[in-house]
């Protein structure tokens, strides 16, 4: 079992930063392989970042690409998502998640099996 902990949301003006970190429990972090979602109002869970278990591979939503890095720490069991230049659009629910495995690819949520409560991120115009 792992759990999830989400932090750093919170209300920015477009063209501002926001750092998120998740810290996750467990012995194995440095074992998971890693992902960012987000939910907007009325619209479904969408990718956002993935850093692969190796830590060689990180894969970014083409919205986010240049703007948003994800990183972890293994040191402290956390994954943090830099978000720099944000926009109106980028305002929904974080969520992180780990992927332990299995066939679904790793930018459907399906492929991952724990999930953290969620941070709140808005951007205002």
């Amino acid at each position: 079992q792992v759990q999830l902990v989400e932090s750093g949301g919170g209300l920015v003006q477009a063209g501002g930063s926001l750092r998120l970190s998740c810290a996750a429990s467990g012995r194995t972090f440095s074992t998971y392989a890693m992902g960012w979602f987000r939910q907007a109002p009325g619209k479904e869970r969408e990718f956002v970042a993935y850093f692969s278990r190796s830590g060689g591979s990180t894969y970014y939503a083409d919205s986010v690409k240049g703007r948003f890095t994800i990183s972890r720490d293994n040191a402290k069991n956390t994954v943090y998502l830099q978000m720099n230049s944000l926009k109106p659009e980028d305002t929904a629910v974080y969520y992180c998640a780990v992927r332990s495995g299995g066939s679904y690819a790793y930018y459907t949520s399906r492929a991952y099996d724990y999930w953290g409560q969620g941070t709140q991120v808005t951007v205002s115009s």
